[in-house]
């Protein structure tokens, strides 16, 4: 009998949502191959922007910007960046950035990447789905979706206090699944050959 998450299980079709623990030793494999599903959907002319949500000021909100300040290290064409460790986005501007994405780009396909709370038997697991994110809705704030998709990690126990357990969340758990988000990106982009020439953007 195979696990859920062995290599040689089918591969993932874009429509399907992914859920895996970031220690897995093929969560890369596994995350890049779901994210090259959805990409090979995506128009060769449709522009691809990625939303990093989250704060540096909150060790479990830190996920997003620090998966991108990785992606903008690694300098990935033909992906457009929004919210890094520098320039996060978070509550007090999301709304405005994402005007500022629909007015500099025609019909994009945006990407959320968001950290979230869970079960206690979920912290640590990466998840890949259809749909947008609801930023804010684990400490009760009315936010705008975000995205055509999402990558969310699981960074901590939702339920009680929740301000308290983002603050009190593991930085090592939180760098450690940024590094596999980052990785997964980085993988599927290398791997898709249709890319128009575009340059990496990013808020100043």
């Amino acid at each position: 009998m195979k696990l859920p998450f062995q290599r040689d299980a089918h591969k993932p079709k874009a429509s399907e949502t992914l859920k895996i623990m970031h220690s897995e030793a093929n969560s890369i494999d596994l995350l890049s191959d779901k994210l090259s599903a959805v990409l090979r959907t995506i128009p060769d002319q449709q522009p691809i922007v990625i939303v990093c949500v989250g704060t540096d000021r909150s060790t479990g909100d830190a996920l997003g910007p620090l998966v991108g300040s990785q992606l903008q290290k690694q300098d990935i064409e033909g992906l457009h960046l929004y919210g890094t460790l520098e320039h996060p986005v978070h509550a007090m501007n999301l709304s405005e950035t994402l005007r500022t994405i629909q007015q500099h780009f025609n019909d994009p396909f945006v990407i959320a990447i968001d950290a979230c709370l869970g079960q206690l038997t979920s912290v640590g697991y990466i998840q890949v789905g259809d749909g947008p994110v609801k930023p804010g809705a684990g400490v009760n704030k009315e936010l705008p979706p975000v995205g055509h998709m999402h990558v969310t990690g699981i960074v901590n126990v939702g339920g009680f206090m929740e301000y308290f357990v983002l603050q009190n969340t593991r930085l090592s758990l939180v760098m450690s699944m940024a590094e596999v988000i980052a990785k997964s990106f980085q993988t599927a982009f290398s791997g898709k050959s249709q890319w128009s020439p575009t340059s990496l953007v990013r808020i100043d």
